[in-house]
């Protein structure tokens, strides 16, 4: 009778071990840098509890007087990051097929990579705010705000996801002489479309927090409410309106895990 034996992992290498340390200490040693250049104080957390707790008590009892007013505002809301949403995956399809390093030459993928970078690097508010003097306060100004950021992150996570296809029925369909676009029609789409759904619903649901954050500087939406409520010391108000935005993002986030089912 033959005893089985247990397969041994590989030896590391003292050149594996050795850069396995230094990359650990580096990893420690830049932590210890970020932790004094933010401050970290955990400390003060706890101590200053106490008046937390009593500026938290006057959250406790949310009015619920406008609540027609309020889901008004959120439906616009979420209308906001529809569209915002919308326009960026229009962008973001062309956008992430062009930084795709498998399909894309390199003159046509950096600069597309560059410009995904600048969209990404500046925050919704930023651009929220730029439109607001462009198109004038109100809604719009937000949709083109989501829309812009989202393009950058959407274009980002489409070319990874593309750069991460199996190769073989690209090939396949090369073979029979079909050109770039078939190749792209037949080959990569199909293979990329479940997590593109996947990360432009996920995109979606963040843009209604987004959405939610621009209206703060005039972009329409609940935002405004919420920031009449708070500039104002309308606790109750405030806790209101919060309450219906994560409400609101649960059931998106709900109705979005059963659709992203679907498509898988």
């Amino acid at each position: 009778m033959t005893v089985a034996t247990i397969p041994q992992p590989p030896k590391r290498s003292v050149k594996t071990t050795v850069l396995q340390g230094i990359a650990l200490f580096a990893f420690i040693a830049l932590m210890a840098w970020a932790w004094q250049g933010a401050e970290m104080r955990p400390i003060e957390l706890f101590s200053n509890l106490g008046n937390s707790m009593v500026f938290a008590k006057d959250f406790v009892n949310p009015n619920f007087t406008d609540w027609r007013f309020y889901l008004q505002e959120m439906v616009v809301t979420v209308q906001i990051a529809l569209w915002g949403t919308l326009l960026a995956v229009v962008a973001a399809v062309p956008l992430g097929l062009m930084a795709a390093e498998n399909i894309s030459p390199w003159w046509i993928r950096h600069p597309t990579r560059r410009f995904l970078d600048c969209c990404r690097a500046i925050n919704e508010m930023i651009f929220a705010l730029l439109f607001v003097v462009a198109v004038g306060l109100g809604p719009f100004a937000g949709v083109l705000a989501l829309f812009v950021h989202t393009s950058g992150i959407l274009g980002k996570l489409f070319s990874e996801v593309v750069e991460a296809i199996d190769p073989r029925p690209v090939e396949g369909i090369r073979a029979t002489g079909a050109n770039h676009l078939e190749e792209i029609a037949y080959g990569v789409i199909p293979q990329v479309m479940p997590m593109w759904v996947s990360y432009a619903l996920y995109r979606f649901e963040s843009n209604v927090r987004a959405a939610s954050v621009v209206g703060m500087v005039g972009a329409g939406g609940i935002g405004v409410v919420l920031w009449d409520n708070m500039r104002s010391f309308y606790y109750a108000e405030t806790a209101a309106v919060l309450l219906i935005i994560i409400l609101t993002v649960v059931v998106i986030d709900v109705a979005s895990a059963q659709i992203r089912r679907l498509s898988i």
